[in-house]
């Protein structure tokens, strides 16, 4: 976690407000976290607030409860496991003040950050993206989403995919995404069958299915193309579960710095 912070104190457009939301996590966690927190400040301008959840809900709940207690124009996402480039919040949220349409951007995840190197300075357009092209893959990493607040969508609260069928939602409701192809932010850990709740690649597969049929009770995509997107899904399962079979074998798992 303190890595996280310290990467949102080094933005070159500090965010307003700081909300760290803890699942339900027990005190002695808590207490880590609120050291963390104090050391961070000490040496950064932040304005931090805490949100306490008194159960573990999973990260859908606890993102809605962040969402729902921001006050600014733009909401950012970034768990403790994950980092910022320094420029990501001048970048993304500055192109998006001067596109007052576009309410979701996204971009570019390194999974698995090594020798703490960051990007060079150059910077394109982003493009936009088809919402069909997302329900074939979700390569929309979670710490690269910049949402407009006042966007009426939540997480489900659900604990598996429950990113992939937010975007969804939002794409399959005429607000089209856009996309920088800058890796703007990197995980700390490979994005799969490692650790965390992306460890259980089976699960995950369900969660991917629970949101295709999910998408199809509400009408935003036709039944006739759930068994023909199922199929797809299952195929990139097995892929992944042949990845992380080797992943372990051969590798320790962890990233480098």
């Amino acid at each position: 976690m303190e890595r996280a912070l310290e990467s949102v104190a080094l933005q070159t457009w500090l965010p307003a407000e700081v909300i760290i939301v803890s699942d339900g996590n027990p005190a002695e966690a808590v207490a880590l976290l609120e050291d963390a927190v104090r050391r961070v400040v000490q040496s950064s301008s932040l304005n931090i607030r805490f949100v306490i959840l008194s159960e573990n809900r999973g990260p859908g709940a606890a993102r809605n409860r962040g969402w729902e207690q921001a006050s600014e124009e733009y909401v950012a996402f970034l768990d403790a496991d994950d980092m910022w480039h320094p420029e990501k919040v001048e970048r993304q949220v500055g192109w998006m003040t001067t596109h007052p349409s576009v309410a979701f951007t996204a971009h570019a995840y390194v999974p698995c950050l090594k020798g703490g190197t960051f990007l060079p300075r150059s910077f394109s357009e982003p493009k936009a993206l088809s919402p069909y092209s997302l329900l074939w893959r979700n390569f929309i990493a979670t710490p690269t989403v910049v949402l407009r607040r006042c966007l009426s969508f939540r997480f489900p609260e659900k604990r598996y995919a429950e990113d992939y069928a937010l975007w969804l939602r939002i794409a399959l409701s005429g607000f089209t995404p856009y996309y920088f192809k800058e890796g703007l932010a990197f995980g700390l850990k490979p994005p799969w069958g490692w650790a965390g709740l992306s460890a259980n690649l089976w699960k995950m597969e369900l969660g991917e299915l629970d949101t295709y049929m999910l998408l199809a009770r509400e009408k935003m995509i036709p039944w006739a193309a759930f068994p023909i997107l199922a199929a797809w899904s299952l195929a990139k399962f097995s892929r992944r579960y042949l990845l992380s079979w080797v992943q372990r074998k051969w590798r320790s798992g962890s990233c480098f710095y």
